[in-house]
């Protein structure tokens, strides 16, 4: 298994609230519509920025990114698929560009290592 963390940054001309609800309430969505593409992925989570938490960490009060996504997969070659996909690239792809600052976003790939588990 792995899994594509992407460190995402909204457009610089969209509030946060809407980004947020951009995300969770439409591309959210819209991912999961796309069969061609959801069925590679194995979970897809998303980790929106919590303002109001700022305050526990006073030096990082402001953030470089409004959330992380993770993609998780089977594999690399099914990630490559995933992402190869013509309706991924006729539908998901394009919304990224509506709420996404795209060349400000930070991706890789990582294998997880679990150090405490409940």
């Amino acid at each position: 298994m792995v899994k594509l963390m992407a460190c995402l940054r909204r457009k610089p001309d969209m509030s946060e609230e809407a980004f947020h609800r951009y995300w969770k309430d439409t591309h959210g969505p819209l991912v999961k519509s796309v069969s061609e593409f959801s069925r590679y992925v194995r979970r897809y989570i998303q980790s929106h920025t919590a303002q109001s938490a700022a305050t526990l960490f006073p030096s990082q009060s402001t953030q470089p990114y409004d959330g992380i996504a993770e993609l998780w997969f089977d594999s690399v070659e099914q990630m490559q698929q995933a992402f190869a996909e013509p309706r991924y690239l006729e539908i998901i792809r394009p919304d990224e560009l509506r709420f996404l600052d795209l060349p400000n976003c930070v991706s890789f790939i990582v294998d997880d290592v679990p150090m405490v588990e409940g």
